[in-house]
């Protein structure tokens, strides 16, 4: 999708959002647009290492023999 912009595309972007947001609001939107990506990189982050200790902790219980109360024999 993106393989057919060139160089010229994304000048022409870049001046419709000047136009837009105009040149002291910039920094701003930047700032809280990388504080978004920071915040939702985190989550992910934690999301994933939630996942591990929960999958560790059940790869756990059955190698010590205890049932999953979730499935049923």
């Amino acid at each position: 999708m993106l393989n057919n912009l060139t160089g010229w595309h994304f000048l022409i972007i870049l001046v419709i959002v000047l136009l837009l947001f105009g040149a002291p609001k910039l920094p701003a939107l930047a700032r809280s647009l990388g504080q978004s990506m920071k915040i939702f990189k985190n989550e992910i982050k934690s999301d994933k290492e939630d996942a591990e200790t929960t999958g560790s902790a059940d790869d756990s219980s059955k190698a010590a023999g205890t049932a999953d109360p979730t499935t049923k024999s």
